[in-house]
């Protein structure tokens, strides 16, 4: 298997800000866009040539990754000038492959980290004479995630969208978005529309009698489609807890990149990540985060698995658990954000606008409003 697709078309809407104007598998994450994570693991295992479906700001792949030579793999971009859906994208990708009909392709989604030992799928793959091999993982709440039962040879049974009912959950294996076609089994996918590879590519496959082969493989996994899995996935890279050759520094309790400037004084742990251009003050406390270029983290600053945005600005003694700052946003000292807030693009905060606590004290506009509502006349009781 020397040729592969990657599923890149995605808007990442649950991770918007920061999806507004980049594509969620070009986020840094661990100091890197994404899927050089899966790029360089791809290379790892023997791939050359990877086609890249893309669509949602399709441009911004080619002008990072031209080539892909940095990277000794050759890339090639095809572009969905409509939604075509898994199925409609592995095949409108197809055109991009150079290899015989019966001959191993890897497919794998552009926003999936994991430590799948992606050689040892392809080996079982042709060893089995599988039409399409699948990677399976186990979870303990499989609610959100499609089933896929399989009998004791690991011949898949069945494909079963999110259960509504404990009855329905059959099983606690997950189609986890990476696969290995005959590709001739790829050419018999409809062209030119919209297919879910999950809802009728798989079902029809087995419905006509093909092999398709699930691996269960129990190695790290995760979705980084939600801010809180992007944070963390990013912290698992650069602690080691998941091998990626594409992190550019040892692994440790942080990723401190070129052009960072961190204050002997600041503190940082829980495998932070501290990109080009930023600045950390004295006396910040930054836990299991993610820090954009060109942002900063003033003096006294308390961050905890978050992500501050490009040119963000974080004031003295403000203190985030759990937040996405967008780009560009600034939050003067003071604020106090709980877990969940997303603060969008370019917006301001003023000093302890948002708190947990009692804040700082008042401000202009209060004092103004303050002495209109007391002045003699306003008919203030008591």
């Amino acid at each position: 298997m020397t040729q592969a697709i990657m599923l890149v078309g995605g808007k990442g809407t649950r991770l918007r800000p920061l999806t507004t104007h980049t594509p969620k598998p070009m986020l840094p994450v661990a100091g890197v866009p994404f899927i050089a994570h899966q790029l360089a693991r791809a290379a790892a295992a023997g791939v050359t040539r990877v086609v890249l479906a893309t669509s949602y700001l399709a441009e911004v792949f080619v002008d990072h990754f031209q080539d892909g030579s940095p990277y000794g793999i050759e890339l090639v971009y095809l572009t969905e000038e409509e939604p075509l859906g898994t199925g409609g994208a592995i095949r409108n990708a197809a055109s991009g492959l150079t290899c015989g009909p019966d001959e191993p392709v890897l497919v794998f989604n552009g926003d999936i980290l994991s430590g799948l030992d992606i050689a040892a799928l392809r080996d079982g793959h042709s060893a089995s004479g599988a039409d399409v091999t699948l990677h399976l993982t186990r979870v303990a709440d499989p609610r959100a995630f499609g089933l896929v039962p399989t009998d004791p040879d690991g011949r898949v049974l069945a494909f079963l969208e999110k259960p509504e009912t404990p009855e329905q959950i059959v099983t606690d294996q997950i189609n986890a978005g990476c696969y290995v076609f005959t590709r001739s089994v790829i050419d018999r996918i409809p062209a030119g529309r919209e297919v879910s590879v999950e809802r009728e590519t798989f079902p029809e496959l087995l419905a006509t009698g093909a092999l398709l082969r699930g691996v269960v493989d129990t190695s790290y996994w995760l979705d980084l489609g939600t801010p809180g899995a992007f944070v963390r996935g990013s912290a698992d890279l650069v602690l080691g807890k998941v091998d990626s050759p594409a992190v550019p520094g040892p692994t440790g309790e942080a990723l401190l990149l070129p052009g960072s400037v961190v204050d002997p004084a600041a503190v940082l742990s829980s495998g932070t990540v501290v990109s080009e251009g930023a600045r950390i003050g004295a006396g910040a406390i930054v836990e299991g985060s993610v820090v954009l270029p060109g942002a900063r983290i003033e003096a006294g600053a308390y961050v905890k698995d978050s992500i501050v945005g490009a040119y963000a600005g974080i004031g003295e003694r403000c203190a985030l658990d759990g937040v996405v700052i967008g780009d560009g946003a600034v939050l003067e000292a003071e604020n106090e954000l709980p877990p969940g807030l997303r603060i969008a693009c370019g917006t301001r905060l003023p000093v302890g606008a948002v708190r947990l606590s009692a804040g700082p004290g008042g401000c202009e506009a209060g004092l103004t409003n303050a002495a209109a509502v007391h002045a003699p006349g306003a008919g203030v009781v008591g």
